[in-house]
């Protein structure tokens, strides 16, 4: 990977996790959703598990690749 200069996230296929303040998180490369209320949404990596807690959220959008999750974001967790 470091010899041909290829991300490490994308080769080992490592959630990304990008979070904006305390009111979005964007998630790539995750594999499903283990758990959705609206003061904890848990994901599945490829690695381990993602909680996102708060309150008020929701996912505003996702796809097979990334998801989107506003609300108050309080805690993320690795798991």
């Amino acid at each position: 990977m470091d010899s041909l200069k290829l991300p490490k996230d994308t080769m080992l296929g490592a959630s990304i996790v990008t979070v904006t303040g305390n009111s979005q998180v964007l998630v790539e490369n995750y594999r499903g959703i283990l758990e959705y209320t609206p003061d904890c949404i848990m994901l599945q990596g490829k690695t381990c598990r993602i909680a996102i807690c708060g309150s008020g959220l929701c996912i505003a959008y996702y796809t097979n690749e990334d998801m989107k999750i506003e609300g108050v974001i309080s805690e993320i967790r690795y798991l």
